[in-house]
């Protein structure tokens, strides 16, 4: 990887690559940020029988979706019955 590359062009790869090689102690001009704020969300996972899960797997690919935001809509329409 280039010195020059802009690291919003990283890929997670590259990124990884290059913290293996450095650590913040190489670099001066590190500013940090403040009023960065998130929030977690509890999840509860559960056990699908593999054959069941390659199923979803490939409709969710046809949909475009990952796996887990299909399963989360399938449950909530079947709970909302």
């Amino acid at each position: 990887m280039g010195k020059n590359k802009d690291i919003k062009d990283m890929s997670i790869y590259e990124a990884s690559d290059f913290w293996d090689e450095h650590d913040f102690g190489e670099f001066d001009d590190i500013e940090e940020v403040n009023g960065f704020q998130f929030s977690l969300e509890r999840k509860k996972y559960v056990g699908i029988d593999s054959d069941l899960y390659a199923i979803i797997k490939k409709k969710a690919k046809t949909l475009n979706k990952s796996e887990d935001v299909l399963i989360n809509e399938w449950l909530s329409e079947k709970a909302a019955t």
